[in-house]
């Protein structure tokens, strides 16, 4: 979906140039992540995180090319086509106008498309920006009706994939705690996220067990929460960047892949998608030995125990043993591989956003600007989205390093 057009303005003042430009994040933004935000409307809850991304960059509204856009299905909130009167609230107006949909991971493929505009010279900066306001509709309705010609997912998301999390379980041995143990540390981190919806810092492993169990084996406290939220990135060229005058992450590599929801043969528990843009992603990079080479990741984390399901996808932990990394204290603050120091999708999810708040924090930890939840030292990191039916991946790479 387009409004405007995709015209070519050409990375270092080349209309039109071809070849690879290198890419930076320029600024991030992001709201006050909240159950309700009944204090702004769609067009205001967006504008909230794009006005913060400039003030980041130190960039107007006239000093951006194109805007990209992304949000989960559009019967999230009943509002159809909301791109279609958002562009005067993101300074869109006479620009370039894109929406991006690629289910819950739309968040990280509206920063790759925003991204693939600047290195292919297209534009200079673009504006990236995703968000949901779930307090209008009601999500697991929109997950559980039958639309025409697709499968019903029927239970809603945590039906949906706590077989796949059963399946894990009985093929690595994980012990039941684990799950538990995701829990407590993304939502302490989250105690350290200003902008997180959940503030948890006293949670504990006997409060997550004792919560209700909402499908066998994930409980209350080991689920997302639904969140209001956007997110906002700007990205820019090599030049851009270097006049910036301010910390940037460079984007080391992007990538993408899908796979049908249901196939046979099809590994819920290790997608073959997930698995392919993980080691493409790592090839681009030059990244040999992820587990020593990331310093920080940002993981798509809905439901606690998809915490080492995805650090076996990703290729941190061989199959079965992503467990191990958790029980280990290795995926905590301080540990080898911190994972979601900004407490993740279990601490706050637009789901439209979420991805792109992975990409954000992943941005924000090599900028040094995570602020309480700073990965010291952080210079190279990951961020993760996944969405639909474990079918859609989107990941990149960024590092503080030109």
């Amino acid at each position: 979906m387009t409004t405007g057009t995709m015209g070519m303005t050409g990375a270092a003042g080349t209309p039109g140039s071809t070849g690879k430009v290198k890419a930076a994040v320029l600024g991030v933004g992001q709201t006050r992540h909240r159950s309700k935000r009944t204090d702004v409307s769609m067009a205001g809850l967006c504008r909230e995180a794009a006005d913060r991304a400039l003030g980041d960059a130190g960039l107007t509204f006239a000093d951006i090319d194109a805007v990209v856009v992304g949000k989960a299905p559009d019967l999230f909130e009943g509002v159809m086509m909301p791109e279609l009167y958002l562009a005067d609230a993101l300074g869109a107006v006479g620009k370039p106008l894109l929406r991006v949909h690629t289910a819950g991971s739309v968040g990280g493929a509206t920063g790759i498309v925003a991204a693939s505009l600047v290195q292919a010279g297209v534009h200079r900066r673009v504006l990236a920006l995703a968000w949901e306001k779930q307090s209008e509709s009601n999500a697991m309705w929109a997950l559980s009706i039958a639309p025409p010609f697709s499968i019903q997912v029927v239970a809603g998301a945590g039906g949906y994939f706590a077989p796949h999390v059963r399946a894990y379980i009985r093929r690595s041995g994980a012990p039941p705690e684990i799950g538990a143990m995701v829990a407590v540390k993304d939502r302490r981190n989250g105690a350290l996220n200003p902008y997180a919806h959940l503030q948890q810092p006293d949670i504990t492993l006997e409060s997550v067990r004792a919560s209700a169990m909402l499908w066998d084996p994930v409980r209350y406290d080991e689920t997302c929460p639904s969140s209001d939220g956007a997110c906002a990135v700007i990205i820019g060229d090599e030049e851009a960047a270097l006049a910036s005058g301010r910390p940037v992450a460079w984007i080391r590599a992007t990538a993408m892949r899908t796979e049908p929801t249901m196939f046979a043969g099809k590994d819920p528990v290790n997608p073959a998608a997930g698995a392919a843009a993980a080691a493409d992603l790592w090839r681009k990079a030059g990244i040999t030995s992820p587990i020593d080479e990331i310093d920080v990741a940002e993981i798509y984390v809905p439901f606690s125990w998809f915490e080492p399901m995805w650090l076996e996808n990703l290729g941190f932990a061989a199959p079965g043993d992503g467990w191990r990394l958790t029980a280990a204290g290795e995926t905590a603050l301080g540990g080898k591989l911190p994972v979601n120091p900004s407490g993740g999708v279990l601490s706050s999810n637009p789901i439209g956003a979420s991805g792109l708040l992975r990409f954000a924090e992943a941005a924000m930890q090599v900028m040094g600007t995570a602020g309480a939840h700073q990965v010291a030292g952080a210079r190279t990191a990951l961020g993760h989205a996944y969405g639909g039916g474990s079918q859609y991946f989107s990941m990149w790479v960024v590092s503080s390093e030109r």
